[in-house]
């Protein structure tokens, strides 16, 4: 992904542009998570910044995410799900 002419005109290296979005787009955290996560790791950026790269990479990103999910999905066609049955107590009754 880091060979993609879509980060030419960027300063910041595509690894660290990379890890914000996915971050944003993978995990449910806000702008402001995602800032101070990256802050823990040394990355000094501000979550106007990532909101920036998401409105530029996020629709690359998660289609594919959705591209290797569904691959991922019919991989496994052939799998059969079983229910097996499950006791439980509670007070001292037999559910």
């Amino acid at each position: 992904m880091t060979t993609l002419p879509i980060f030419k005109y960027f300063k910041t290296s595509p690894e660290i542009i990379c890890l914000a979005v996915m971050m944003y787009v993978r995990y449910p955290l806000s702008l402001g998570n995602v800032e101070d996560l990256l802050h823990e790791r040394g990355i000094d950026i501000t979550h106007e910044t990532v909101r920036f790269w998401w409105n530029r990479f996020g629709q690359i990103f998660s289609a594919e995410i959705r591209r290797n999910r569904t691959a991922a999905m019919r991989a496994f066609r052939h799998r059969r799900w079983h229910l097996d049955e499950v006791f439980v107590k509670i007070n001292g009754v037999k559910h």
